[in-house]
């Protein structure tokens, strides 16, 4: 497989994973950090340092709307819930 024909095809499977999370919203970020450590916003920070690590400039909050699909920040306010004392205790175990 040539070099080009690889990106396309990493290419389609991050967009595909875009639009699987897009169409499950209710998996919290918490959720996603507790079960595989990581989230929509590692997510939104690794297309930043990929961008640069290219030489190209993407802001944050860009590479969240890509992520998220809207600003971040609405999607905050429509979807997010607030984390339950066990999820808390879940990722201050994995993560704290």
């Amino acid at each position: 497989m040539d070099q080009n024909k690889q990106n396309e095809i990493e290419a389609a499977v991050f967009r595909r994973l875009l639009d699987h999370l897009d169409n499950h919203k209710e998996v919290q970020n918490i959720d996603l950090m507790n079960l595989a450590s990581f989230c929509r916003n590692c997510l939104s920070k690794w297309y930043v340092a990929a961008a640069e690590e290219r030489g190209e400039s993407v802001d944050l909050d860009a590479a969240r709307e890509l992520v998220y699909g809207e600003p971040y920040g609405d999607w905050k306010t429509k979807y997010q819930t607030e984390a339950t004392p066990e999820q808390k205790a879940a990722y201050a175990e994995k993560h704290g």
